[in-house]
C-alpha cells in the first residue's frame, strides 16, 4: 500500500485555542478604557468573548437615563443577541472600563461552529444557562434584598468569589454613580452603604475597592449589626435666621 488513500492529520478542535486567536471570521480587537464596542441600536453583526480586562453593558431609556445592567469579567461572551435574527438590533451599549482584548466573532462563523463543533456548543451552552441563572438571582435580589445586602452581593460578584481560583479582592475603579444604578438606588445610599462596610472592615475604600472574604457574611448568613443601616439616618439641616424666623411665626 503506499499510503495514499490515507486521511490526512486533523487537529481535534480546540476551544480555548480558538477563543484565544484570530483566525477565519474573528479577530481580536483591543480597546482602552471607556471606548465602545458596540452602541444601543446598532445592528447585531458579532459576538464578543472578552478575553482580557472589565466591561459593562448598559442601557439607555427613552427618557434618556443610563443604568448600568451588567459587569463583564474575562470569560464571558456579549453580543450575543446576534444569533436571534437577521435584524437583531443590540438592546444596550458594550463599553470598556478597563483596557480589554476581545475576539470578535462573526455571525456566520458563530453559525458554523456551533453547528460542527459539539465541545464549543456545550462549552457556549453552558455560559448562556449560567448567565441565565445570574439574570434570575438578579431579579431576586431586587425584588426581595434590602439595598445594603444587594451592594454587598454585587461587591462580591465583581471580586469573582465563589468562581474557581482565588478572588481578585481588588476591583477596577468604579463609581458609586455606576453602583448606584446597578442595585437600583441613590449615589448618596451607596456612598453611607460604603462607609459602614469600611467601618465593619468588610472592604478597603480609597479610590479603589478591596473585598474581603468577610463581607460573604453579610450575603450568606446575613450578618450586620443589629444596627441594620439599610437607610442612611436623615439629619435635619441647620437652622437658619430665616428657618427660626418661620417657626416662629407658627407657634
Amino acid at each position: 500500500m503506499d499510503g495514499s488513500n490515507k486521511k490526512p492529520n486533523v487537529r481535534p478542535f480546540d476551544t480555548i485555542v480558538f477563543l484565544a486567536t484570530a483566525g477565519s471570521e474573528r479577530r481580536i480587537v483591543a480597546r482602552k478604557a471607556r471606548e465602545t464596542f458596540y452602541a444601543q441600536g446598532e445592528a447585531s453583526e458579532a459576538v464578543f468573548y472578552l478575553q482580557s480586562g472589565r466591561a459593562k453593558l448598559t442601557v439607555v431609556s427613552k427618557r434618556g437615563k443610563e443604568a448600568t445592567i451588567t459587569l463583564l469579567v474575562a470569560g464571558d461572551f456579549f453580543g450575543e443577541e446576534a444569533m436571534a435574527g437577521a435584524d437583531e438590533r443590540r438592546p444596550a451599549t458594550a463599553t470598556a472600563i478597563t483596557v480589554c482584548k476581545v475576539l470578535q466573532i462573526t455571525k456566520k462563523e458563530m453559525i458554523r461552529v456551533l453547528h460542527e463543533e459539539h465541545k464549543f456548543s456545550d462549552f457556549f451552552l453552558k455560559f448562556i444557562l449560567i448567565r441565565s441563572l445570574k439574570t434570575q438571582a438578579d431579579l431576586i435580589d431586587q425584588l426581595f434584598n434590602s439595598s445594603e445586602r444587594r451592594l454587598a452581593r454585587t461587591l462580591l460578584l465583581m471580586a469573582e468569589f465563589g468562581k474557581p481560583g482565588e478572588p481578585e479582592t481588588l476591583l477596577p475603579a468604579v463609581t458609586q454613580e455606576t453602583l448606584a444604578e446597578m442595585i437600583g438606588t441613590t449615589r448618596s445610599r451607596v456612598s453611607f452603604f460604603m462607609n459602614r462596610f469600611r467601618k465593619l472592615g468588610y472592604i478597603d475604600y480609597n479610590g479603589r475597592i478591596r473585598v474581603h472574604k468577610s463581607l460573604l457574611n453579610v450575603v450568606l448568613h446575613d450578618q450586620l449589626p443589629e444596627q441594620n443601616a439599610s437607610r442612611p439616618t436623615l439629619l435635619d439641616p441647620p437652622l437658619t435666621r430665616a428657618r427660626i424666623a418661620k417657626r416662629a411665626k407658627l407657634v
